[in-house]
């Protein structure tokens, strides 16, 4: 039996047709596998850190003052504090009397900064208004009516004079004690010493450390 021109080309078309589709499964069977290795890319991820940690402790800081020759020095840190001696009879004032006494401040061993100190000074008692005191710094630990310094605090300061000078404090080296600044107070009794009564002056050295950035 013969077949028509038709049908050939019914088949041939149906042919073309079912090859396609193969192409397009096939197509779409890759395009299948490209988005499943593309999505698994998209979800893997990488993960780093970096960390830093700073330790820190704190360095020592203390102010040490020497009222005799020889006595060493050793902490006052609060008033009265030391009991400074003085040269001729501070009990014993008239008018015009003039009184010596030694004093000395360094930082000690464990101190890690510089320090700037500020000296004040508080006088109580019937006679305070009537004593005036001057402060030298002296190359030795000595002090009369010979001493001889640079004036840290001027003659006729009153008693009650508070930011009266102020100095630097040197740290020590090699876990050493700073140098001291060796002070002579002098303080002299006015016309107006009033028989009989007393006073007291207490000389406040505050010390404040300096950062190395200061």
């Amino acid at each position: 039996m013969s077949t028509s021109t038709s049908e050939h080309a019914t088949t041939g078309q149906a042919t073309e047709h079912a090859t396609r589709r193969r192409g397009i499964v096939r197509a779409v069977l890759a395009g299948g596998l490209v988005l499943g290795v593309g999505a698994a890319v998209t979800l893997a991820a990488w993960n780093d850190s970096e960390f830093a940690t700073g330790t820190f402790g704190a360095g020592s800081f203390n102010l040490e003052g020497q009222e005799t020759a020889g006595g060493g020095f050793t902490d006052h840190e609060t008033a009265p504090g030391a009991a400074l001696t003085f040269v001729v009879e501070p009990l014993n004032l008239a008018p015009a009397d003039v009184v010596y006494a030694p004093f000395a401040v360094r930082l000690d061993a464990a101190t890690t900064t510089d320090a700037v100190v500020t000296l004040s000074s508080v006088g109580a008692g019937a006679n305070a208004a009537n004593l005036t005191y001057e402060i030298l710094t002296t190359t030795a630990f000595e002090c009369d009516a010979d001493t001889t310094g640079t004036s840290l605090v001027p003659a006729g300061t009153a008693t009650t004079a508070a930011d009266a000078a102020t100095f630097d404090l040197t740290q020590g080296a090699a876990a050493a004690a700073g140098d001291p600044v060796n002070l002579c107070l002098i303080v002299t009794a006015g016309g107006g010493l009033v028989e009989g009564a007393a006073a007291t002056v207490t000389w406040e050295f505050a010390a404040e450390s300096v950062s190395d950035n200061d």
